[in-house]
């Protein structure tokens, strides 16, 4: 495999820089690096994503491909009495995200390097958030849409957001195989990107 953000230890030099965003007018501080996902800016999906998500102010929430921590981050913020679990296989994305959550203040997280779900074992959220890397294939993207359904309550939901050239129509599909056909809504769209949420029976 190429060495991209999906690598577990990218091998590209280290060249750190720190961006600001404004995400559900939450501002943030985010230091970031080569080899991450959208090293110079939070990316267009990762602010549709954010845009649409609905929370409950305990939510416990699990953020599947966090980066350095734009989507888990923010959704920390807007979960007060809640907990944000955030997993990533990149290991310089996951310090990173550990750097931002402290750089903002953020403290209602846990922040693991994990192949997908693998650091939760059987636990449980209330919402699942991901920006799927698309990056790393079609066969790694339905794998976090179909291990979902065991990593939610009942009740709980799956956001994810997918740009339609990208497969969001594939996505769509298997998200109904999984969760049910009247499960599953777009729950916004913008510029090409479709964010699609998914509820637990």
């Amino acid at each position: 495999m190429a060495d991209h953000y999906y690598s577990q230890q990218p091998s590209a030099r280290s060249d750190r820089k720190k961006i600001e965003a404004e995400l559900r007018g939450q501002k943030l501080q985010f230091v970031s690096d080569s080899g991450v996902f959208s090293r110079d800016g939070v990316d267009y999906g990762s602010r549709v994503l954010v845009e649409h998500i609905e929370l409950g102010q305990q939510d416990r929430v699990l953020d599947v491909g966090c980066g350095y921590g734009p989507i888990g981050l923010t959704a920390a913020r807007l979960v007060p009495r809640g907990h944000v679990t955030m997993l990533d296989v990149n290991e310089r994305a996951v310090a990173l995200s550990r750097e931002n959550a402290a750089l903002n203040g953020i403290g209602n997280v846990d922040i693991q390097v994990s192949d997908l779900y693998e650091a939760v074992g059987g636990r449980t959220f209330d919402v699942i958030l991901s920006n799927p890397p698309i990056r790393a294939g079609k066969a790694v993207v339905h794998r976090i849409l179909e291990e979902a359904v065991s990593h939610l309550n009942p009740g709980g939901s799956l956001w994810i957001v997918i740009q339609t050239k990208q497969g969001a129509p594939s996505a769509r599909a298997k998200l109904e195989a999984c969760f049910g056909e009247d499960q599953v809504t777009e729950a916004g769209k913008d510029k090409g990107y479709r964010v699609y949420r998914a509820i637990k029976a």
